[in-house]
């Protein structure tokens, strides 16, 4: 059980480019902490410097309440699994699972028994005298999980893991991440572009954009009341919708404009509609939003249960729920209490 803090963390790379730019957040004990956002945002460095493995420029890591900057990885109790798992090719299973308790001079049954717990924890102990090569990516990405838990560190540290995995495993991947973090109870930081997955994982989500925290909060609640356009836009498929009027943007999740005769009382919409998908039994329609604000390309998505009829090339009621309507700043793109006409 830990708190991993930073404290106005800065790195600064030749050419002036700052990967993070003054930092300041805190995980809560034993929490699953998701650090969310583009390619280049900077999480993976944040990750890095948190570990050991990148020196900041300036600010603090603190692991406990206590400064650990300057510290090395194994210093700090921590445990990181990279994207490609780094497992040996040549060791076996068990091999790959005890090397960190090996190289720390831990007594063989000691190590065997750590080992085995593992396993057994992760559903792997059939698989200890294989090979990595005879494995699937997501048995490997046990495996790492595995050579990490066995140290018994105070925070684990989850660089994009099931990137290297298929659609279908991933989906089943997350669900025993879950599980493994509710059973052992570690602090977890978790570092991915996928917001799937941060959705499913996070106790809470901190959203990063060029090297800054964007908002940190619970998955629902950065989901419905975004702190900005960017996040609002980033999360959400598709994402949210966001017309301009006047010094203001009107923000309104697709699944949120709905025909009129199924949100009766909301803020009208006139939608001319260009197209229609059908995924997972939604249907998307894409159109212009017209009277709201700005004519402005929109997209609805309507859930199976709504049967009204949408047609191609016409223009047609629909309207938001007053309560699911968010307003920005147009120039900012901060979010604002209220719409200006």
């Amino acid at each position: 059980m830990a708190i991993v803090e930073v404290r106005n963390l800065v790195k600064e790379f030749p050419g002036g480019v700052r990967a993070v730019d003054g930092i300041d957040l805190a995980t809560e004990e034993d929490e699953y902490l998701v650090l969310l956002g583009p390619s280049g945002c900077g999480k993976t460095t944040l990750l890095r410097m948190i570990a050991g493995l990148e020196q900041q420029s300036a600010g603090d890591v603190l692991i406990d309440g206590e400064v650990v900057s300057g510290l090395p990885p194994r210093a700090r109790q921590v445990a990181m699994v990279f994207q490609s798992y780094a497992l040996y090719p040549h060791k076996t299973v068990l091999a790959n699972i005890v090397f960190p308790l090996r190289a720390a001079r831990v007594e063989k049954s000691e190590r065997d028994r750590k080992a085995r717990w593992a396993a057994d924890l992760l559903g792997i102990s059939h698989l200890l005298a294989r090979k990595p090569r005879q494995l699937s990516g997501g048995e490997r990405q046990r495996v790492a999980l595995a050579r990490a838990l066995v140290r018994q560190p105070k925070v684990f540290l989850l660089d994009e893991p099931l990137s290297n995995l298929d659609a279908k495993l991933r989906a089943s991947a997350r669900d025993e991440l879950k599980r493994f973090q509710d059973e052992v109870r570690t602090t977890t930081v978790y570092v991915t572009h996928d917001q799937t997955e941060a959705m499913g994982l996070g106790d809470r989500i901190a959203v990063l954009s060029q090297g800054r925290v964007r908002q940190v909060g619970p998955p629902m609640q950065v989901y419905d009341d975004p702190a900005d356009t960017f996040v609002a836009t980033f999360i959400g498929s598709p994402p949210m919708n966001l017309v301009p009027r006047g010094d203001v943007l009107v923000g309104f999740r697709p699944e949120h404009l709905l025909p009129s005769e199924v949100a009766p009382g909301g803020l009208p919409v006139t939608l001319k509609v260009d197209r229609l998908e059908y995924l997972s039994g939604d249907r998307h329609v894409y159109g212009t939003a017209i009277g709201v604000g700005e004519p402005t390309r929109v997209v609805a998505r309507l859930p199976a249960t709504v049967e009204a009829d949408v047609a191609v090339g016409e223009e047609q009621p629909f309207a938001v729920p007053a309560r699911r309507i968010r307003y920005f700043d147009a120039e900012s793109g901060v979010r604002t209490q209220a719409g200006s006409s």
